[in-house]
């Protein structure tokens, strides 16, 4: 018996609704299939639980998650009561960091049943590999000086160890995929960091022989993703780059709400985090309308996770087929409720 502990963090807004009926489709997913279980604990660390306490997880939590198999968050943010670099930085950025989450990994599909906004979407499938710990997002810098005088310097980390690292993770991944590694640059502007990008990436390659590679500066590939996704297979970005793309992802899927994310550790070390890419929603929180398919596509790449390809496929294949059908909550174009979606996938499930 394969038995895995997750830790749940439902959060903020939609949080807490997409959360429930994704671990329901995971116990039933358990239920179908011998020896696999799920033990979920929640923690109600949250925006709430900042207003009530002036913190956004307790002094220790980082000391309590850490034996859990997984960390299954929902969403993060009340930006009405709580300024969003707050919210952000003392839970979702300070587990991320301290878990030593070094690689965000986010795909991108052609998905039956929804309307793409691309006039040829020809299949695309795609994933991107974000490196999740340095680059444009670290903390260097500062403000000097006031009024017209006034100066902000941010400083862009990049280490050797950094890059190398989400690098061989592409490469890897790409391996299982269709052997195609595309790296997203921007040499020609950024003078210092991307030319030590694209250094270490032409090293890391020479140990992939048999994988393909492509460069393009940013700008370009952004355009690219709208005009021909189709092309690309890995894509290895910086920590800003690989934010941007995936956001463009979400896009052309026709639905950021239905787009997964995980925050990968790769040293075994702390847990692994999954959590779908939409945010909190908070004006649509308590309707009952929000999509649960971002989450419950996190869960599939949760299980990818821990091993369990074939029923994460497997799992996949259903959500689309549930979509397909029309069964779809209001922001893709259906008239079904979050727990309808959920309780149809559960339903399938069971008669495959």
């Amino acid at each position: 018996m394969k038995n895995y502990e997750i830790a749940v963090l439902p959060g903020d807004g939609i949080g807490k609704e997409v959360v429930p009926v994704a671990l329901k489709v995971l116990d039933t997913i358990a239920d179908l299939h011998g020896g696999l279980k799920f033990k979920f604990k929640d923690f109600p660390w949250s925006c709430d639980y900042y207003l009530e306490h002036g913190k956004m997880m307790p002094d220790d939590g980082l000391n309590i998650l850490k034996d859990f198999h997984a960390v299954f968050l929902g969403a993060v943010g009340n930006p009405a009561h709580v300024p969003d670099h707050v919210s952000l930085w003392g839970l979702l950025i300070k587990i991320r960091r301290e878990f030593q989450q070094s690689i965000n990994i986010r795909p991108a599909k052609f998905f039956k049943g929804l309307k793409s906004p691309l006039v040829n979407p020809n299949d695309f499938d795609l994933i991107v590999v974000r490196e999740n710990s340095e680059g444009e997002y670290s903390e260097a810098g500062g403000r000097i000086h006031q009024g017209e005088d006034e100066i902000a310097v941010q400083n862009a980390i990049f280490t050797r160890k950094g890059t190398e690292r989400a690098m061989r993770y592409a490469f890897e991944l790409a391996k299982q995929r269709r052997g195609h590694v595309t790296s997203a640059t921007k040499s020609n502007g950024i003078v210092h960091s991307m030319p030590f990008w694209d250094e270490v990436f032409k090293e890391v390659k020479k140990n992939y022989p048999d994988i393909q590679t492509a460069s393009y500066h940013i700008d370009a590939l952004s355009a690219f993703f709208v005009t021909r996704p189709q092309i690309f297979d890995v894509i290895v970005a910086s920590n800003l780059f690989g934010d941007i793309l995936t956001d463009i992802g979400g896009a052309i899927m026709g639905s950021i709400g239905i787009a997964p994310a995980a925050n990968i550790n790769i040293n075994g070390k702390y847990p692994s985090m999954f959590e779908p890419v939409h945010g909190s929603a908070p004006d649509i929180y308590g309707k009952g309308i929000a999509n649960p398919i971002g989450q419950i596509w996190t869960a599939k790449m949760m299980l990818d996770h821990f091993g369990e390809r074939e029923l994460g496929k497997q799992l996949l294949n259903v959500v689309e087929d549930v979509t397909n059908d029309g069964i779809k909550t209001c922001d893709i174009g259906g008239t079904s409720s979050t727990v309808e979606v959920a309780d149809a996938i559960c339903s399938r499930l069971k008669e495959i």
